[in-house]
């Protein structure tokens, strides 16, 4: 099975009310749907690590991926709704509920607990994962400074393609370009693969990669977009420039926090979204960190 789309594609924040109580603000993600859609971003992932999947209730990310399909209808972009993070049975209960929905895509983390160790058992996790949802192209999300799951990546990716029906590629989200690049070939390159990593977009698009789906798209995305249409073009010191700007930014953005709660700040000081605190345990910016983050954008000229 194959997902079709290549380019940008925003992992989007989850809307949380800042009165303590961290409850989802569904009525805020038409407007976000909106506002990507007017940016350039047509296409979203939904309850990824950005998005605090796993700090959600099963129900909760259900209500979220219902809000998203329902304001993707009137904005026509692609859906990509992550589904791992919970238990077998609640993973596949998720997958065949996006499903239902029409999502365009699936990305599943593997097993948090019981880990898998080799290619063989990651493939026999997903399979499971895939049978939920026999309709509905499926990606691995690999991300290996959060999960500790370091296979073969290749290896995983030909194991994956010829045995799971629905299996169409991943989410790759490390730096080490050598063995992205060996992925890029796997099945002849017709797998979509999409780097997860903003501070590398523009070496790993001139390796060859295609697609990213990177957090700043959601409130810093010309740099991104430029690097994309530069390396296209053959225009090498101009995707190098956008780098810069891109990882000069992040680098402000996320040097008094961690990468949601940073993130999160920014998103709602750059932008007309206000996607609210993270949810615990993640730890929200104090007041002192958010004047300072203020000041570090405005000398970027990004406020």
């Amino acid at each position: 099975m194959k997902f079709l789309f290549r380019g940008l594609m925003a992992p989007v924040l989850t809307p949380y009310s800042n009165d303590g109580l961290f409850s989802i603000q569904e009525d805020i993600i038409p407007k976000y749907a909106k506002y990507l859609s007017s940016i350039g971003i047509h296409a979203v992932l939904v309850n990824g690590t950005s998005g605090e999947g796993m700090s959600m209730t099963v129900d909760e990310r259900k209500a979220v991926t219902e809000a998203w399909a329902m304001a993707v209808k009137e904005t026509k972009q692609i859906l990509m709704v992550q589904v791992g993070g919970a238990c077998l049975k609640d993973v596949q209960e998720l997958a065949a509920h996006a499903e239902s929905l029409g999502s365009d895509a699936l990305l599943c983390l593997p097993e948090l607990f019981n880990k898998p160790q080799t290619v063989d058992e990651l493939v026999k996790y997903l399979t499971y994962v895939g049978q939920a949802a026999p309709k509905t192209p499926l990606l691995y999300y690999h991300i290996p400074s959060y999960t500790g799951i370091k296979v073969s990546m290749p290896q995983f990716l030909a194991a994956a393609a010829h045995n799971i029906p629905t299996f169409a590629g991943a989410k790759y989200t490390d730096n080490n370009l050598e063995e992205g690049t060996q992925c890029l070939a796997v099945e002849n390159g017709t797998l979509s693969f999409f780097l997860g990593c903003d501070h590398v977009l523009a070496g790993a698009f001139t390796l060859g990669f295609d697609s990213a789906i990177a957090t700043s798209l959601n409130m810093l995305p010309s740099p991104s977009i430029k690097i994309l249409a530069a390396v296209k073009n053959n225009h090498s010191s101009e995707a190098l420039q956008e780098q810069r700007k891109l990882s000069k930014a992040i680098n402000v953005i996320t040097r008094n926090g961690g990468w949601v709660s940073t993130m999160k700040a920014a998103m709602s000081l750059m932008t007309p979204i206000n996607v609210g605190p993270p949810r615990p345990p993640l730890t929200p910016l104090i007041d002192k960190q958010i004047d300072q983050l203020k000041k570090d954008l405005t000398a970027l000229q990004l406020l």
